[in-house]
């Protein structure tokens, strides 16, 4: 028997199917997000945040650790790693927690 998985990725704002689509991540308040972004909509987004990042100081990139997972990541560096440890991870969307997870662990 063979199987086919297909890897559909969609943009997080309009719900649309883009090939294009890579994770963003962004803090408020203290709470880290992380949206899934096809040009388009990254581009609205910065246009968005563009005045309040201007206005706004640099703290820098802080890590935090929630059950061993990084919350404040390069999602770059996690998939390199995660390459490199043997894990099947796609050059785009969410990376999964369990990743996440060993990836804090192994950090």
């Amino acid at each position: 028997m063979a199987q086919k998985m297909v890897t559909i990725y969609t943009d997080d704002l309009t719900g649309e199917e883009s090939s294009e689509a890579t994770t963003h991540t962004f803090s408020l308040d203290g709470v880290q997000y992380e949206i899934d972004l096809g040009h388009d909509t990254y581009d609205q987004m910065l246009q968005a945040f563009g005045p309040f990042i201007k206005a706004a100081r640099k703290t820098g990139r802080t890590r935090t650790t929630r059950k061993a997972a990084v919350v404040a990541e390069d999602t770059a560096a996690i998939r390199a790693w995660a390459k490199e440890a043997g894990y099947e991870i796609s050059n785009r969307g969410r990376v999964p927690g369990e990743v996440r997870e060993a990836y804090a662990k192994a950090h």
